[in-house]
């Protein structure tokens, strides 16, 4: 079967990369965007400080409206994964779960900092109505709540202590934590309270009432953040050579035009590093998606 050639590829649908394949399908190329909106962090989100939008909007929504956007300027979508990448005579060949194979002149890698999910009974169901993966974006809507947040690294730790300046009360629900000392004597001081175990369901109708730990204790809660840390999002960038950030080798490293250190490949959003703000994945997007469609259109004429 013959490889679909593209001129820009994207990988991930969250606001930046939806933003990137807006820009770049503008520059009447082909473009094609991989990837769910349900895997972005924004997706169970709710946005009230996203200018130009008033209220209280949904991050499903944007999504969806980003969506529609981007495919009426001629980006072509389709909801699946790229399993792996291989870089030859200046394309990039992308491997896709489907199994079929593409070509691309241009990568944007937006798929954000992909999180883990506790995969226990009740996680699904509370999406967005209690249960978080994003301290940074909906803090605001436990003000004076009881809120757990669950994990056992840094990412935990900080959205444990993020969280005291927002709710009532802050429990944070670890096996083992595995941070800093620097960040460990933060915990320890702080009114955090710390409970060594792990949450295995999230019960709740209409919103989070409690969770069930490991030892079978139930702890009334009105939140959930589950803050696992990343999960891959970095496995298909650095299997083809785009370095990392040398402080926390945790993100994708780029320039103010977004481009790696690799020609042809452009990163934006949470993958990219903190703050992890749709503002600022839209913006970053924003500049991929027009560099990326630059350096296709320069190698077309250079052909």
């Amino acid at each position: 079967m013959a490889e679909t050639i593209y001129d820009v590829v994207i990988i991930g649908a969250g606001p930046a990369g939806i933003q990137a394949a807006i820009h770049a399908a503008r520059r009447k190329i082909r473009v094609l965007m991989l990837g769910r909106i349900e895997n972005s962090a924004l997706f169970g989100a709710h946005i009230e400080n996203y200018a130009f939008v008033p209220g209280v909007t949904t991050g499903a929504a944007l999504l969806q409206g980003g969506l529609e956007q981007a495919r009426g300027f001629g980006t072509e979508i389709a909801p699946e994964d790229v399993l792996k990448i291989v870089r030859t005579d200046e394309m990039f060949h992308l491997e896709l779960e489907s199994g079929r194979s593409i070509v691309a002149a241009a990568l944007v890698f937006s798929m954000g900092v992909a999180k883990k999910k506790l995969n226990v009974p009740g996680e699904k169901e509370l999406l967005g109505r209690g249960v978080s993966y994003c301290v940074d974006c909906d803090a605001n809507f436990f003000r004076n709540a009881v809120v757990t947040i669950t994990g056992d690294r840094s990412a935990a730790v900080d959205g444990a202590l993020t969280m005291l300046d927002y709710a009532a009360k802050v429990y944070l629900v670890s096996e083992r934590l595995d941070v800093s000392p620097e960040l460990a004597l933060r915990l320890k001081t702080s009114k955090v309270e710390c409970i060594p175990s792990a949450v295995r369901q999230v019960n709740g109708e209409r919103a989070v009432t409690s969770v069930v730990l490991a030892d079978g204790r139930t702890l009334e809660t009105e939140g959930l953040f589950i803050e696992l840390g990343s999960k891959g999002a970095l496995e298909l960038a650095t299997q083809i050579g785009v370095q990392l950030d040398t402080e926390s080798f945790k993100y994708i490293a780029t320039n103010r035009k977004q481009e790696t250190n690799l020609p042809g490949i452009y990163a934006a959003g949470d993958i990219v590093g903190p703050p992890y703000q749709m503002a600022k994945a839209v913006g970053e997007g924003c500049v991929a998606g027009m560099e990326a469609a630059g350096y296709a259109r320069r190698t077309k004429k250079a052909e």
